[in-house]
């Protein structure tokens, strides 16, 4: 299993899609250790591989074959069920698209992942989230109400509420113009910081890479370089 030091342990991690000969390998035998706390940043083309490896990483996807530790839980020997109940309370991901229920407050969406990792403080929490990023004056505002930065920022509230000690984001500042898109990084790597997750950053920008402490590129399906940023 993973050591308390170890966020991340993959051994030739492979996912392919399809049967057969009609099989397309997508990850073609990952091998990666992330320490607890580290900041990383996967980069790579379209098509590389990195959106497949997060959400084999995060538990959304499982491999088709390889060993996979995450957080001190086994996701190799674990199926769908099993996989979304030890991401709970283990893992926060934030994506490109916000995903935030519509009919619910900035409030209510941040608070749902508490009250399903059953915590008492739900509302509590969720309040003190949404206003470290910034939107305690929004707190009954539903996402129809709310710009795209807000959106996110809501996002990240919920993402980071249960305090997980992995959090992954892929693509975050996507959908969004850059000055927005940079006070979002900021307040990622700040909230980040704060609550000391490993946090694992999926992007096109070289730039935003080097804002993390490892740089990890994949090209078709492997990883091509590992390095300090």
């Amino acid at each position: 299993m993973t050591s308390p030091q170890t966020a991340i342990r993959a051994a030739n991690l492979k996912l392919a899609l399809g049967q057969g000969d009609s099989a397309v390998e997508i990850l073609r035998g990952i091998d990666l250790s992330v320490p607890l706390g580290q900041t990383l940043a996967l980069l790579g083309p379209s098509g590389s591989g990195k959106s497949s490896l997060m959400a084999v990483l995060s538990g959304l996807e499982r491999a088709s074959s390889g060993a996979l530790e995450v957080a001190s839980a086994d996701f190799a020997a674990l199926d769908e069920d099993a996989l979304a109940a030890a991401r709970r309370g283990r893992i926060g991901i934030v994506l490109q698209a916000f995903h935030l229920l519509p009919t619910m407050t900035a409030l209510e969406n941040v608070m749902t992942p508490l009250e399903l990792a059953g915590m008492d403080d739900a509302r509590e929490r969720a309040q003190q989230e949404l206003v470290a990023v910034g939107l305690g004056h929004r707190l009954n505002h539903y996402p129809a109400q709310l710009s795209g930065g807000e959106q996110q920022r809501v996002a990240i509230a919920r993402a980071l509420a249960p305090r997980p000690p992995l959090v992954f984001a892929d693509e975050p500042t996507g959908n969004l113009d850059a000055a927005t898109g940079a006070a979002i990084m900021d307040l990622l790597f700040a909230r980040r910081a704060e609550t000391g997750a490993t946090l694992v950053i999926i992007t096109h920008d070289a730039a935003l890479a080097q804002r993390c402490e490892r740089v990890i590129t994949l090209a078709d399906g492997r990883i091509a370089s590992d390095t300090a940023a």
